[in-house]
């Protein structure tokens, strides 16, 4: 089985990684990549009281996803959507679990509706007047290749463009102990069926027991290892060295992605 789509429009932020334009001499290896605090730009489009109550894994999702949609030079109403995140908003998971351990147990309805896993499909759906089809799934630490799979399912499927956004945001302590992801880290990829003048490259993805690839900077490799929507990373440095090429990504135990990229 293989899955081939083109890559039309990159997103990317996190730590010491503030876009994909600015990135790409760190992932490429032309520029010393020195890691720094995530910092969430407000979400813009969205309303005033929307904006005010958003959470990280929102303020994320908009920043790397409209960064993908702009650079593929579409309009954001038009495109389904795949969302992939290993878990949720992690401080509002923390702020609801510590109301749960005290004696006031009323949880206020906006906390509770940022903490349902499909938070940020929703306030995407309002930031971009999207009224497409979206998909939100959750694999854990192999999250962002099963969002990567579906979205490649659904682009061959029907015949459509597809944005996935695979994103995490850190748990506060003691939730942090638990799960210890560093740090808010997004990536976003506008995938197409066909070769368009704003195609990046073509990829094609399969499975394979091949071991996952190692990123060469010790740094950006304890990133990808940190936090599950990273494991991505291999994949944006093969395009940011602008070289055609193969790299196997993490996904479900000895159970691997292999993907063979083309530039266009």
């Amino acid at each position: 089985m293989t899955l081939t789509a083109y890559i039309e429009g990159i997103g990317l932020l996190g730590p010491g990684l503030t876009d994909w334009p600015s990135s790409q001499a760190i992932l490429g290896g032309q520029q010393l990549y020195q890691p720094c605090k995530t910092i969430l730009p407000s979400p813009a489009l969205l309303p005033a009281a929307e904006r005010r109550r958003s959470g990280a894994i929102v303020k994320l999702t908009l920043a790397t996803g409209l960064e993908a949609i702009a650079a593929a030079g579409l309009d954001a109403a038009s495109l389904p959507s795949v969302f992939s995140e290993s878990g949720g908003d992690g401080e509002t998971c923390h702020l609801i679990c510590e109301m749960l351990a005290s004696d006031d147990r009323q949880i206020s309805p906006t906390r509770f509706h940022n903490s349902v896993h499909n938070v940020a499909a929703g306030y995407w759906s309002i930031a971009t007047g999207a009224m497409t089809t979206s998909s939100v799934l959750s694999a854990f630490d192999a999250s962002f290749g099963a969002g990567l799979l579906e979205a490649l399912t659904q682009v061959m499927v029907d015949h459509t463009r597809i944005i996935l956004l695979a994103c995490d945001t850190p748990y506060p302590e003691p939730l942090h102990s638990a799960r210890p992801i560093p740090d808010a880290f997004g990536m976003a990829l506008v995938l197409a069926p066909q070769r368009s003048a704003h195609a990046l490259a073509q990829i094609t993805v399969s499975l394979t027991d091949a071991s996952a690839d190692r990123l060469i900077d010790a740094a950006l490799e304890q990133l990808r290892n940190a936090i599950p929507a990273a494991r991505g990373l291999p994949l944006l440095c093969a395009i940011a060295l602008r070289q055609d090429g193969c790299v196997v990504l993490d996904y479900l135990g000895s159970t691997r992605l292999a993907v063979a990229i083309t530039l266009c």
